[in-house]
């Protein structure tokens, strides 16, 4: 395991460095810049401020000071908010998206397993038909349509929860439940198709055949064995709620790293952007590390087979 723990390691850093690099050449070379607004500077005015962000050095002389610095904890100072560290933004906003980000995994899996679970327990029923109509429909619904039904239904018209803003506990819900709704609807396909394969194995017809009780074979052999392919789903699913952050936090005024990061960009904010972008990898990279670490555990096999 401490081999196979090591050679991840080893891959994730330079997957980080390509991804930090792809990422600050193409905001450099995109079109525009940080202090090109409305507001029309006089040449020398700019090229002072370019100088004091170092903007007028060669490309990857500025590559090279970022990852000096990031190597060191210094993710240099916002743009746009002037004066303040990207490393106290980002401390002040991760908590936020980190809890959101929790919430909307726990209802994913609270809500998805037992859906799949009933889907294939009672298969070609209604209540399969009924489970695979909201499955589909949450893979193939846009979370910005999601949320303003959510909006519509939860915070017009029954007035139950905030429809935006940060303010209280209950603002949490219908954030998180936008979030949720695709990991949902994949984990719930998922462990139909799995309960439904491990159904045909012979260690469920043995326990079938010795009088077991249907509920007994179902939660204690086939639930139980059916839950392995679903860590695997961990990663892409970790994957999906970072990149479906941006928009959810942006929709509903949530303080959080991901409306910061859609306000860094459409401002140029460089160092912000790169920051949060690192941030963001690293977690995708630590799960998906972590999913294959718990994988390896459950499963020996795979240890032997990479």
């Amino acid at each position: 395991m401490l081999t196979y723990t090591i050679r991840r390691l080893g891959s994730a850093i330079p997957l980080l460095f390509l991804l930090a690099a792809m990422t600050f050449f193409l905001l450099r070379l995109a079109p525009g810049g940080p202090f090109d607004g409305d507001r029309a500077w006089p040449p020398e005015v700019k090229a002072n401020i370019e100088r004091q962000y170092g903007l007028d050095l060669p490309i990857h002389i500025q590559f090279g000071k970022w990852v000096y610095g990031a190597v060191q904890g210094d993710l240099k100072t916002s743009f746009q908010f002037v004066d303040r560290p990207v490393t106290e933004i980002i401390a002040g906003t991760l908590p936020v998206s980190i809890y959101l980000g929790t919430a909307a995994l726990l209802f994913s899996i609270l809500v998805g397993v037992p859906l799949g679970a009933a889907a294939a327990a009672r298969q070609n029923t209604w209540i399969d038909n009924v489970a695979m109509f909201i499955a589909t429909s949450g893979i193939s619904i846009p979370s910005y349509l999601v949320a303003s039904l959510l909006v519509i239904v939860f915070a017009l018209w029954l007035p139950w929860f905030p429809p935006a803003l940060w303010e209280e506990p209950s603002s949490v819900v219908l954030p998180a439940l936008t979030l949720a709704w695709r990991p949902m609807a994949m984990i719930a396909r998922l462990t139909r198709a799995s309960m439904l394969e491990t159904f045909r194995a012979d260690f469920v017809r043995t326990a079938h055949s010795k009088g077991v009780p249907e509920a007994q074979v179902i939660f204690k052999h086939v639930l139980k064995n059916s839950l392995i392919p679903i860590i695997t789903l961990m990663g892409p699913i970790v994957a999906n709620l970072l990149t479906g952050s941006f928009l959810v936090e942006f929709v509903f005024e949530i303080p959080g790293m991901g409306k910061h990061f859609v306000h860094a960009v459409l401002n140029r904010d460089y160092p912000l952007v790169m920051g949060v972008t690192l941030v963001y990898a690293v977690i995708l990279v630590a799960s998906n590390m972590f999913v294959d670490l718990v994988y390896a555990w459950v499963d020996p096999r795979i240890r032997l087979e990479r």
